[in-house]
């Protein structure tokens, strides 16, 4: 990297972070600081495994600077985290979350999951409850995958026991709604945030934004990713490190980059990616803004729309200004914004968009 290169994001997770020792911590925080510098107003986030913390590891993590952590519930139910693999009670995640709090580390993430086996609309809204008792900043609602195929432990988990779609629908719809009454702003398709949060003021003034960890108000053009499968983020493409740790071990410790694959832009992908932001952050495309950034007529965005909207029966809006996405049509979000995918995805290696 080049000299006086600024980090105003730096994020530990996509694992358990929190298994480092306090020596680890410190000597990776040192050597990541020798690289790059804090920006003013830099924002340090750790995934925090309430099962895998103590006061020691806090300690270090605060002292590097720290200012934002994130805790993973998924559902507070003892059966659903028995079939799930993912113990840890109420009392333990409280637990960690007071010692995360008493280090000055104000800004707290949590995300749950829907659509696990066995959860129900009483289940999923018991988890809410003790999980806004902690007074999170953000929460992610994410929908549970369940991509056996892919993921062989996830064969041992009742299929029959799942929720079906209509389901699914329900249980973020119950979570939503609890979210929203105890006062968080809705923030795109499965996140949550208290007002006045960077998140909340980002979607207010239209810089809101969507990367690969999910919404952001960072505006950065760069993103680094750093680690074994990790996927960077340049003006020019994508790059993603090789998925075996060996094999990524092996070209670091050889003093080459482990990039195993990656894609350059080129046509109107960034075109299309602007779109596909804009529906996953704003359930609408300023038309004037398109026109503006890229070289396409109003003819041919306008076409898109329409091919778009005939995708989706003509539930979306279609005005002078540009497309929308009615409320009652956002549960499709997602796969509306695939519609303006231009890369053929197989189905086979995705979970339900519902």
């Amino acid at each position: 990297m080049p000299r006086g290169v600024k980090l105003s994001r730096l994020h530990w997770g996509g694992g358990t972070p929190t298994l480092l020792s306090p020596d680890l911590m410190k000597r990776l925080i040192d050597s990541v600081r020798q690289t790059a510098e804090f920006a003013e107003g830099y924002e340090f986030s750790v995934e925090i495994d309430p099962n895998e913390i103590d006061a020691e590891r806090l300690d270090a993590l605060a002292a590097g600077g720290m200012n934002r952590a994130s805790i993973g519930v998924q559902d507070f139910d003892p059966e659903i985290q028995g079939l799930i693999g993912r113990e840890q009670s109420y009392d333990l995640t409280r637990q960690a979350v007071d010692l995360i709090r008493e280090r000055g580390v104000a800004s707290l993430n949590a995300d749950i999951l829907f659509g696990l086996p066995h959860q129900s609309k009483a289940r999923i809204t018991e988890t809410v409850q003790k999980l806004v008792s902690f007074a999170p900043d953000r929460v992610a609602l994410y929908g549970y995958a369940h991509v056996p195929w892919m993921a062989k432990r996830q064969q041992m988990l009742p299929s029959d026991a799942l929720p079906t779609p209509q389901e699914r629908l329900d249980l973020f719809e119950t979570a939503r709604r609890l979210f929203l009454w105890d006062s968080y702003r809705e923030i795109g398709i499965d996140h949550f945030a208290v007002p006045g949060d960077g998140l909340a003021k980002a979607q207010e003034n239209g810089t809101l934004r969507r990367n690969f960890q999910g919404y952001t108000d960072d505006t950065s053009e760069v993103l680094i990713g750093v680690g074994a499968s990790s996927i960077s983020k340049f003006p020019q493409g994508f790059a993603q490190n090789a998925s075996s740790t060996s094999k990524h071990v092996a070209a670091i410790r050889g003093g080459d980059f482990s990039t195993a694959r990656g894609h350059v832009f080129k046509g109107d992908d960034l075109l299309r990616s602007r779109l596909i932001e804009a529906v996953m952050c704003d359930f609408r495309i300023d038309a004037a803004e398109i026109l503006d950034s890229f070289a396409i007529s109003r003819q041919a965005l306008y076409e898109m729309f329409r091919q778009a909207n005939a995708r989706f029966d003509n539930l979306l809006q279609i005005t002078e200004d540009g497309l929308y996405i009615p409320q009652e049509v956002r549960p499709l979000t997602r796969m509306v914004a695939r519609s303006f995918d231009a890369y053929d995805l197989s189905k086979a290696g995705h979970s339900s968009a519902i």
